[in-house]
């Protein structure tokens, strides 16, 4: 699953784009980090495991009108498309590529880590092993343009779609 800062960063630029919808942001920034707060990350990814988000599951229990949830679903469907979109392997050097991406990403795009996570957030200096400055950008861009209303429609009309692994 993507770092906390990586979600922080996706929901940051979603907020920015979509200032027509009236989140409630410190709603929507609780239901993003949610998912990972937890000791069992598969209960609250709706999967065996929590690399292995499914919406279907989560839409079939919640529905996304309101702003914790809303936020709550974007961090599944970060961490849905990140697996079946953007990495194609997870290995351990991807938490220190996290730590390392940490402080770039939270000065990029201005994120303000809640204090919930402050203890759970690692600053580290090195190369990136797995992950690439490129393929982040890319990602947080793509993903915080995305219409969640339409894509929970499309889940629950098409679950099979969303469901690879």
């Amino acid at each position: 699953m993507p770092g906390y800062v990586i979600h922080l960063a996706v929901a940051k630029e979603y907020l920015k784009k979509s200032k027509n919808r009236n989140e409630n942001e410190e709603e929507f920034i609780n239901g993003v980090i949610f998912p990972d707060s937890v000791k069992d990350k598969a209960i609250t990814h709706y999967g065996e495991k929590s690399s292995k988000s499914n919406l279907y599951e989560f839409l079939k229990d919640k529905n996304v009108n309101n702003s914790f949830n809303r936020g709550y679903f974007l961090h599944l469907l970060t961490d849905y498309l990140f697996y079946n979109k953007y990495v194609d392997r997870m290995t351990k050097d991807m938490y220190n590529d996290y730590d390392i991406t940490n402080k770039k990403l939270i000065d990029k795009y201005n994120v303000e880590l809640p204090n919930e996570i402050k203890g759970s957030v690692f600053f580290k200096e090195g190369d990136l092993q797995i992950l690439s400055y490129d393929l982040l950008y890319k990602m947080i861009d793509e993903i915080s343009n995305m219409d969640i209303d339409k894509i929970a429609k499309d889940v629950i009309k098409n679950p099979e779609k969303w469901t690879k692994f």
